[in-house]
């Protein structure tokens, strides 16, 4: 696999030569198991069989909506949040495909503060990347467990990851992806409790990270489309089956990565993913419309968003044998 330097801001294009269509694929972050299922699609030739190329572009975490609504990528990894924003700000971006069933992320919180539920969090101190959906995703779930908002301080500690702000004790709890700096803060030896987002609130239990693509992609190369999604959920079926051997496939291409939280990281997702081509990328109805209408009542968009235009199962193997009666 090679490296090469493209023009377009930072970003580096990871690619392997080859004569199929090329798909271009904005990550959200930058090489991490979420995505190892396109590279053991890539390795295992799953694309090729498509007669697709893969085409990685490497960013930060608002880059991939950029260059899909603006035709530079195909398809971008990002979260239901920002497909959300983005479309009541009337840009048109479809998430396409889930890549796991459930929302991963929670409340973390160095076990000598004795938060048990979102209760507990009065008096504390919350640290995250200084956002509004933060604070609200913090507020909602006291509300719901009886609690007063009020009570709770915020402070900004930019991108300083989780393992390193709990040493420091630079707050009392901190919003973390679990498969990733909750496996890392494990492996670290760090006595942590952990409070799983969609146990404490139905309504936060949205999609992240999803696939997207722009209307307009849909409207003109939708069969291209399908035929990625139809590859790449092999690929993430296959990491979900055999993490040993798939994590393998993110060294290979990112050998600058930690092995042992590549391996364990894969492993706590495998128990976390879809293991049927039928079932993975599929979204449900319900999650996008009480997500939107949360946003909306909390102040995240200004604008009331058409749930059912955000998202669509249509151009994925599961949804289409559904339709053929299979």
């Amino acid at each position: 696999m090679r490296r090469v330097v493209l023009g377009i801001g930072l970003l580096l294009a990871l690619g392997v030569c080859g004569t199929g269509e090329t798909v271009r694929v904005a990550l959200d972050w930058t090489p991490n198991t979420n995505h190892t299922g396109l590279l053991v699609a890539d390795v295992q030739g799953f694309y090729e069989e498509e007669g697709l190329e893969l085409r990685l572009l490497e960013g930060g975490p608002t880059t991939p909506m950029q260059l899909v609504a603006a035709g530079r990528a195909e398809i971008g990894i990002a979260s239901q949040e920002y497909v959300t924003m983005a479309r009541a700000q009337g840009i048109p971006v479809v998430s396409v495909a889930a890549l796991f069933p459930h929302n991963t992320s929670g409340f973390a919180a160095s076990t000598d503060r004795g938060i048990q539920s979102p209760g507990d969090f009065a008096g504390m101190t919350y640290a995250g990347w200084g956002s509004a959906m933060e604070e609200e995703m913090v507020r909602t779930v006291m509300r719901l467990d009886g609690a007063d908002p009020e009570d709770v301080s915020f402070t900004n500690i930019g991108t300083l990851d989780f393992t390193t702000a709990i040493r420091l004790d630079a707050a009392d709890f901190y919003w973390v992806f679990y498969g990733w700096q909750g496996v890392h803060a494990e492996l670290l030896g760090i006595d942590f409790d952990f409070l799983p987002i969609r146990a404490l609130a139905p309504v936060l239990d949205y999609y992240a990270p999803i696939l997207v693509a722009s209307e307009a992609a849909l409207a003109e190369n939708g069969e291209m489309i399908a035929r990625f999604l139809r590859a790449t959920a092999r690929g993430y079926v296959t990491a979900a089956l055999e993490p040993e051997d798939s994590a393998e496939a993110l060294l290979d291409y990112a050998p600058e990565l930690d092995r042992e939280l590549v391996i364990a990281s894969q492993h706590w997702l495998a128990g976390v993913s879809a293991t049927s081509l039928q079932a993975w990328g599929i979204q449900e109805a319900r999650v996008w419309v009480d997500f939107a209408a949360w946003c909306l009542e909390n102040g995240i968009i200004e604008e009331a968003i058409d749930p059912a235009a955000a998202f669509s199962n249509d151009y994925l193997a599961g949804s289409a044998e559904e339709e053929n009666g299979e």
